[in-house]
C-alpha cells in the first residue's frame, strides 16, 4: 500500500513533468527551424519563406481583411523554456500572423500574449494594410499552424473586466487583477 507522503510526492512529480510539456504538438515542434531567430527574419524575410519558425509576443491589434483571411499584429517578444513571450524593455519588431479561419474576436483581443507556430509567408508593407500601426513598416508574415493563448495579465494595452459588487458601484474604480 502507499503511503501518503509516497502519494504526494507522485503528484508532485506528475504535476512537473506536466507543466514541462510544449504547448506547440511535438510533429510541428520537430519541424521548426530553432537556428533562425527573429532579427534575421525581419532584415530579409522574403528570404526566409517556407522555412517553419516558433515566435511569440503581444497581440497589438486584428485585421480583418476582406478577403475571408484575417491578420493579427503581434509585438514580438523572445521566448521562454516553456514557449511563453516574455516581456522585456525592448523589443525586436512586430509581425503579422495570418490566420485562414474566421477570428473568435474576444480571443485574439488587444494585450493577450500569443505563442505561434508556422511557416514564414514573406513580408507585406503596412501601407497594404487597412489600420496598420506603422504604414511605413515591413511586417514579417506567418502562416500559422497552431497557435497558443496565454492566461490573461495586466497590461498597458488591455483594459481588464470591471468587478461590479451589486452593493456598491463606482465607475472610476478598476480593482487590480492577478
Amino acid at each position: 500500500m502507499i503511503s501518503r507522503i509516497e502519494s504526494y510526492l507522485l503528484l508532485f512529480f506528475f504535476g512537473l513533468i506536466s507543466s514541462c510539456a510544449s504547448v506547440i504538438s511535438p510533429e510541428l515542434r520537430a519541424r521548426v527551424d530553432s537556428s533562425i531567430t527573429f532579427e534575421e527574419v525581419a532584415q530579409n524575410p522574403n528570404s526566409y519563406e517556407g522555412k517553419t519558425v516558433l515566435w511569440g509576443g503581444e497581440i497589438v491589434q486584428t485585421l480583418p481583411q476582406e478577403n475571408g483571411t484575417d491578420l493579427i499584429e503581434v509585438l514580438e517578444w523572445p521566448l521562454s523554456w516553456r514557449e511563453e513571450p516574455r516581456r522585456t524593455v525592448s523589443f525586436q519588431g512586430k509581425f503579422l500572423v495570418l490566420i485562414k479561419e474566421p477570428l473568435d474576436l474576444p480571443l485574439y483581443k488587444t494585450g493577450i500574449k500569443i505563442t505561434v507556430a508556422g511557416e514564414i509567408e514573406g513580408s507585406m508593407l503596412g501601407e497594404k494594410l487597412k489600420s496598420a500601426s506603422d504604414p511605413t513598416y515591413r511586417y514579417p508574415l506567418v502562416l500559422s499552424e497552431e497557435t497558443h493563448f496565454w492566461k490573461d495579465y495586466f497590461s498597458p494595452y488591455s483594459s481588464p473586466e470591471p468587478y461590479v459588487d451589486p452593493w456598491w458601484s463606482d465607475s472610476s474604480y478598476r480593482g487590480l487583477r492577478f
